[in-house]
This record gives C-alpha cells, structure tokens and sequence, in this order.
C-alpha cells in the first residue's frame, strides 16, 4: 500500500539538521520518486504510446518525423530516458532533458494526412493530449497492477507532473490539477480515431523486431497494456478482448511485478538519486 508521502520529506535546515544536496524537480517525499521506480512503469508507457496514437495529428508527427520504423526501441528508450531523468536527476540534468524535447517540438511541423489538419510540435492542445495520456497511463498502471494509490497522492501526481509538461512548453495553467480535472479532461476529447499510421504504430509496439525467443516475454507488457485500454480504444484498433481475461492478467501481472520488485534492484538513475538524497549538503 502507497503511505501518504507528505510527511516523508528530508529535513530541512529549519529543523535543525542540514538540508540534502540537489534531489532535483521532486526528491523522495513526491509521489512520482515511489510510482515511477516500479516495473510496471513499462506497461503505463506502452498504454500511453497506444492512447496518444489515437489523436491524428499527434500521430502525423510522430509518423513524419520519428524514426520509430527503424529504432523503436530506440524511441522507447529516449521516452524512458527522459521520464527518469526529469524524475531523478538533478535540477541540471532535468532542464537539459526539457531542453532537448522543446527543440525536437520546435522541428515538428506539418499537415496530417488524413485530417488535412496543420500540426505543431509545441501546439498547446497537442502537448496537453500526450501530457494527460501519460499521467492516466501510469497512474492506472500502478493502481491496476502494483498497489494502492489513495486519491490524495493521485492528485499530489497529477501536479507533479504538470511541473513536468510545463517544462516542455505546456502554458502555465493548462495542466490539470487533481485526478477529477484530468478525467472530465480525457472524456471530453474528440476527434480521437485509428489512422493507418497509428495502426502500423500499434503493430510496431505489438510486434517490435526481436529474438523469437524474446516474444513471450514481450507479450505480458504489451498484453497488459491491451487490458488497460479504454474500450472505445481496443474497438478503434480493432483488439480482440474478452473482458473477464482482465481479472486473471491483472492477477498474473501483479505477482510478477512483486517479484520483480524483490528480486532486482532499482535502475542505476534511481540509485544514484537515493544516494544523493542522503548525502548531506556542504556546511
């Protein structure tokens, strides 16, 4: 169960002890330092690419000007990267990280094919699609799958992570700022549709150039990720589901994660920020 992490906060110099070196946008008393270490992180990311590809001209850019086709591991690896970064790096590293992102926005340009609708990179509505996807998908993720997270933290989360959009040319102001304000957000979108890139997309996540031995093993993310998504979601991708397999892949997912969590130790980033966070600043 995810404890109320108000409270968790280093000391600070006001209580007498001396405040912790740089723990970067957050630090380990936010909720985003305890969700986004959790394996199951990968299939909130796999949901979120899924989800993000239903937005036609989100999609465009992603089609016109990724290199997705031929590095998506790649792709998958620089979305992680920068996830992490801006989670448990230092201040430094998380602005660099922010940085790089507004300059490949400033390059995407174009028209959607299928809309005929021009896209920006930057566009304000565009960058609050991918914005709420993701924070839906990771939060869902982690409630589904790895432990409980009390609606209080979800609403500390969905700020945490406006912080975050922010940096990367989001307007003050747009992000939401509870659960409630980004589900009544994502129920009023439309528009939303399958184009041809986002199925090939699809087929990229399902299907990535791998080992075949390797299959199996990627089908319990992605499958998981499937069991997630909305319904109207798998309809528009055409995903065959049968509901009640929902309840024996979230049982299965859940055991697995758990032994993850106990067997494996957390990413060298996430290592490194919890070394930080305990070494005591220069008098």
């Amino acid at each position: 169960m995810l404890k109320d992490l108000a409270a968790s906060g280093v000391p600070s110099e006001s209580t007498g002890t001396i405040a912790a070196m740089d723990e970067g946008l957050f630090g380990p008393a936010s909720v985003c330092w305890h969700l986004h270490a959790d394996p199951v992180m990968l299939i909130g990311g796999l949901r979120a690419l899924m989800m993000q590809a239903l937005e036609p001209r989100a999609m465009a850019a992603v089609d016109q000007h990724s290199k997705y086709r031929t590095d998506p591991w790649g792709r998958l690896e620089r979305t992680t990267e920068f996830v992490m970064t801006t989670t448990y790096g230092d201040t430094t590293s998380a602005e660099a990280a922010a940085a790089r992102v507004r300059k490949v926005h400033d390059r995407m340009l174009g028209v959607d094919a299928v809309t005929c609708r021009p896209y920006a990179g930057n566009d304000p509505d565009l960058l609050l699609w991918i914005h709420a996807v993701e924070v839906d998908s990771f939060l869902l993720a982690y409630r589904t799958y790895a432990g409980r997270v009390s609606n209080r933290d979800a609403d500390r989360y969905v700020v945490e992570m406006g912080r975050v959009a922010e940096m990367v040319e989001l307007p003050p102001g747009m992000a939401p700022k509870t659960l409630r304000e980004l589900r009544a957000y994502l129920r009023g979108v439309e528009g939303l549709r399958a184009t041809p890139a986002a199925r090939e997309g699809l087929r990229m996540i399902l299907y990535p150039p791998m080992r075949l031995a390797l299959r199996p093993l990627w089908a319990i993310p992605t499958t998981a990720a499937v069991a997630i998504l909305p319904g109207f979601a798998r309809r528009m991708y055409r995903l065959p589901w049968f509901p009640p397999a929902s309840l024996s892949v979230r049982a299965s997912v859940f055991g697995l994660s758990r032994v993850l969590n106990a067997v494996t130790p957390p990413p060298p980033i996430v290592r490194a920020a919890q070394a930080r966070a305990r070494q005591p600043a220069a008098a």
